[in-house]
Formats: C-alpha cells, sequence, structure tokens
C-alpha cells in the first residue's frame, strides 16, 4: 500500500506526515489492520527496538477534586463509587513505588487530583520524590499535578522530579464541551512550564469520547508541536456515575488504528498505552506492542488493571523485553536534547521547528497519563458526528470489565504489581 510505505519512509525520516495521510490511517479498513500495525511496527522498532518500557501510577490524593473533567470518575460531582482519600505521607506514597519498581517498572508516576497544587502541595511532594528516590537510585519519577503555577516546575525539577505530566486529551476545538473549569489553553501552558523548566513533557489524549477523526488528528498533531517526550493514549472507561458513563465507542481494530496514526505522527517518542487497554483492546493487546513502547504495570488510578505478572508474561510472549534501568528510552538525538535543555533552557530544546524527532516545520510532541483512571484526559461530551460503523451498541458494552480500584495505595491491600 502506497500510503504505509510513504508512512515508513517518513516515519524512518522523522518527518511528519500530512494531515491527510493521518486521516487515512484511521479510514483503513479491517482486511488492512495487519497491515497497519506491521508498517507502524517498522517506525516503532527502528527508534526503540523491541523494548517495553513499564511506568507504575501511584495516586496521592484520590477523588475530591473540584474540576468538572466529564471523562474523569474523581471530577467534582462525580457518583462513580471510586477511592476518596486526601495526601499520602511520603514515606507511603514511596513503599506503594516500591511494589511497582519491583516488578520491573522504570518510571513513577505520582499523581494527584485537583485543579493544580498550591506550594505546600509542591512541597509535600517533593520529599516524596526525595523519599522514593532514596530508596530506589536511578528510578525516574514523573509528577502530574495538574494546572503549574509560576516557579512550580522548577521546584519539582529542584526536588528531583524527571518527568512532568498534563494532558491535552482532545482537540481544541472541541475541548470546551468536556471541561467548563479550566481551558485547552490552561493545559498548554503547563506543559510549556514543564519544558522551559527542563523536565520532560509528557502529555497525550483520551479517545472514545465521541471526537470525530479529524479530533483526534488535531490533538496529536498539536502534541508533536509541543514537543513532548512522551505520548500517553488512553481509551475512555466510561464511568458509571460521570457524564461519559454510556460512551462506548471504541473497538480494538479502532484502537489499533488510533495507535498507529500516533506513532507515524509521532515516530521517535516514547507513546504509551494508557488507561483503557484491559477494557478496550482486550486479547489484542499484545498487537498494540508492535506499535507503542511503552505501558502502565498494573493498577490505574481509580480502576483496576490485569495482573501486573499478566502484563509481564504478554511482553514476553509477544516476543518484546522489559526495558532495563540503565537503558535510555528515547533515541540518541532526543535523549542528548533533553539533557541539554535540563542544563539550560526546557525539555525539548530540540528547536521550535522540531517536532516529535521531526525536523519539520510542524514541530513534534508527546503526551500524559493525566487521570489515566477514567482513560485519561479531557474530551467532548457527545454532539460529534456519527459513530464509525464498527462501533459497538451502548447496550453492547461490556460494563462488567469496568472495575474500580480497591487496593494498592490508600487501602489496606497489597498493590497489583
Amino acid at each position: 500500500m502506497d500510503l504505509l510505505n510513504t508512512l515508513v519512509e517518513k516515519g524512518l525520516r522523522r518527518e511528519s506526515p500530512t494531515r491527510e495521510e493521518a486521516l487515512a490511517v484511521l479510514a483503513t479498513s479491517d482486511d488492512e489492520l495487519l497491515d497497519v500495525v506491521a508498517a507502524a511496527g517498522k517506525v516503532r522498532r527502528q527508534w526503540f527496538g523491541r523494548r517495553v518500557k513499564l511506568n507504575y501510577l501511584v495516586n496521592l490524593k484520590s477523588g475530591l477534586c473540584p474540576e468538572d473533567c466529564s471523562y474523569c470518575s474523581q471530577r467534582l460531582g462525580s457518583k462513580a463509587d471510586i477511592l476518596k482519600y486526601t495526601w499520602l505521607k511520603p514515606d507511603e506514597a514511596s513503599e506503594a513505588a516500591a511494589a511497582g519498581i519491583a516488578g520491573g517498572a522504570k518510571r513513577v508516576c505520582l499523581v494527584a487530583s485537583g485543579r493544580g497544587p498550591t506550594d505546600r502541595d509542591v512541597d509535600r511532594v517533593g520529599r516524596t520524590i526525595e523519599a522514593i528516590k532514596e530508596q530506589n537510585e536511578g528510578v525516574e519519577v514523573c509528577a502530574c499535578l495538574g494546572l503549574l503555577s509560576d516557579g512550580q516546575a522548577e521546584r519539582l525539577k529542584s526536588a528531583g522530579a524527571d518527568a512532568y505530566n498534563h494532558n491535552l486529551n482532545t482537540s481544541e476545538a472541541t475541548y470546551a464541551g468536556i471541561t467548563k473549569t479550566h481551558t485547552y489553553a490552561d493545559r498548554v501552558d503547563t506543559v510549556q512550564k514543564a519544558h522551559a523548566a527542563g523536565l520532560s513533557a509528557c502529555s497525550g489524549l483520551i479517545a472514545g469520547m465521541g471526537e470525530t477523526d479529524e479530533d483526534l488528528v488535531d490533538v496529536v498533531f498539536a502534541l508533536r508541536e509541543l514537543d513532548s517526550d512522551s505520548v500517553p493514549v488512553n481509551f475512555l472507561i466510561p464511568f458509571e456515575g460521570t457524564p461519559l458513563a454510556k460512551e462506548w465507542n471504541l473497538t480494538p481494530q479502532r484502537c489499533l488504528r488510533i495507535l498507529a496514526m500516533v506513532r507515524f505522527v509521532c515516530p521517535d517518542v516514547e507513546v504509551r498505552i494508557a488507561g483503557g487497554r484491559e477494557v478496550h483492546l482486550r486479547s489484542m493487546q499484545p498487537l498494540a506492542l508492535n506499535i507503542a513502547n511503552s505501558i502502565f504495570l498494573g493498577d490505574y488510578l481509580t480502576s483496576e488493571g490485569q495482573a501486573g505478572q499478566a502484563d509481564l508474561d504478554m511482553i514476553a510472549d509477544a516476543g518484546f523485553e522489559v526495558e532495563g534501568a540503565g537503558t535510555t528510552t528515547l533515541p540518541a538525538h532526543r535523549a542528548d536534547a533533553l539533557a541539554a535543555a535540563g542544563a539550560g533552557g526546557g525539555c525539548g530544546s530540540h528547536a521550535a521547528a522540531s517536532g516529535c524527532g521531526s525536523e519539520a516545520a510542524a514541530a513534534a510532541g508527546c503526551g500524559s497519563h493525566a487521570d489515566a483512571s477514567a482513560g485519561g484526559g479531557c474530551g467532548p461530551c457527545g454532539g460529534h458526528a456519527e459513530a464509525p460503523a464498527e462501533v459497538p451498541a451502548a447496550s453492547d458494552a461490556r460494563t462488567d470489565l469496568v472495575a474500580v480500584r480497591r487496593r494498592g495505595a490508600g487501602t489496606d491491600l497489597a498493590p497489583n504489581a
């Protein structure tokens, strides 16, 4: 297929596809699906070999959020029966992180619900980062605390944070349909603050909220322009008690096409399969590893994932290997740029025109895992064109697959790592 050959060639050269080419990936048929996965796999292997990076979430503060993101089980007014607790102490968070690290995770993601941290919260998280790193030499720590105020990213960097996650979630055009309490521009500003502080920026999207193909392409090109180093791709988990509880708009095939499109647009960044993979990819999760080079291990923020050992078995059975602590995740050109940025200017001093590893005018980007509990990110709440023909009716939804987390951080039960 000429389209796929063109996309592979561009990906190997770190060039951006056109919008039309990205849309064409999403429009491919099920008969062409394995060809799409194989093509995206060539790009993935060029930059990341057969390595899979493991990330582990620690929910520092669950529920109690004043924001109204429609997808989120922790939102203001949510009726979802999730765990609710205030800040974990640094030693409690360090203990929780140790379980994931023992399972092979090389990055710990510290997440707290809320609009954004106070300066006191930043100090608290700083102590938590120090506690984790004292016990686990070489582990990466990513903070995900919401919208940042001036100077907070620098303070997190000084405390030892390696990265900051804040998802764009959906396109700018549809953002206001999903969240009213903050704007798309607020989210972009926070990712840029992380860059400027020398943190590795992590920003991604949530698919399955009723968005169109154009919305998906818009947000992925926006992520490329932000030049983030990692892009989490979340698949909406429609929690009962949230406005998007009936939005069952995804199939495994649709998820694979979305992941492939992200890989082609962002060829040399860490593409992470985040919240909702068990629910929506189901038995096709191993196939997705041919496209993405990163996953979360075990449970998410407020929902359960498959057992950590099952993740490790899946990686091995699919012919991949867990990325070791001594291995640099990013390709050398991005890793070198990040190191230079940490010494002097944002994660990403890849030049304004560099992009997802590209040297073209369309800049790079990546994504975050923000609220992987709900499938991550903000997105439109209905009213967006008809769903593709393969999308199942809401009555066919596998609601039995949505399990609220009852173990790990904030509980007396062992984590699923």
